[in-house]
């Protein structure tokens, strides 16, 4: 059975399973228009929301150049000049939402293929029911991951742990740190690695938790995700 829903009500249909992975595409508008463009590859690429108001994707390379989400093109533009070796030179693209959603959906119907049980969170990510050994976990969170690249054209990073909210953060280790290589199952890191990694994080990381609740936990004295 495959369920491609984010509704809460479905959950008691779907299969038990051990573990859950989450499967997110890296800057995924514009990972889409890389893969119909392959010059764009090493490129700082933003897609701007619609009448090219404001950034609403940012390529790996966007974000090293400090353009933060949201900020209006007007304030970019300059970055676009053509007195900028092309290399360095910003790249600002008109949103296609069209072809953006059925990237998303050829994503979906792929990581079917790899579990019971598919619940789309968002356009560029889902959740995936899977079971196996720390290592067959590894080896399957690479498995997806080379798949989606190499038949959809897209990059995926891959966290695997015993909840959503754990599968979230082992998703942004593996997206942020080079060591796990795009795949981060949360047991396999030692316990001490993995509270010193919570006792870094604010609670405001937590799967969520806005800015409005943060205040609150910070409040009762609770900073930091370790418990």
């Amino acid at each position: 059975m495959r369920i491609r829903t984010a509704d809460p009500a479905s959950l008691a249909l779907m299969p038990s399973s051990d573990y859950i992975a989450l499967v997110d595409v890296n800057s995924f508008y514009a990972s889409a228009e890389r893969a119909f463009n392959p010059s764009l590859e090493g490129i700082p690429v933003v897609v701007l929301s619609n009448n090219d108001g404001c950034v609403v994707t940012r390529s790996a390379e966007a974000k090293a150049l400090g353009i933060p989400m949201g900020e209006p093109w007007f304030k970019l533009k300059h970055l676009a000049s053509d007195a900028i070796p092309r290399g360095k030179r910003l790249v600002a693209l008109s949103s296609n939402y069209e072809l953006y959603g059925d990237l998303s959906s050829r994503v979906m119907e792929l990581l079917g293929r790899y579990s019971a049980w598919v619940e789309v969170y968002s356009i560029d990510e889902a959740f995936l029911g899977v079971n196996g050994t720390p290592v067959q976990l590894r080896q399957l969170g690479r498995t997806m991951k080379d798949a989606v690249r190499r038949h959809v054209g897209v990059p995926v990073c891959v966290g695997i742990a015993t909840t959503k909210g754990l599968a979230k953060l082992a998703n942004k280790l593996a997206k942020h740190n080079p060591d796990f290589a795009g795949v981060c199952h949360w047991e396999s890191i030692p316990e001490e690695v993995r509270d010193g990694l919570m006792s870094r994080l604010s609670v405001v990381e937590l799967w969520g938790v806005a800015t409005r609740l943060t205040k609150r936990l910070n409040a009762m004295g609770i900073h930091t995700i370790l418990i």
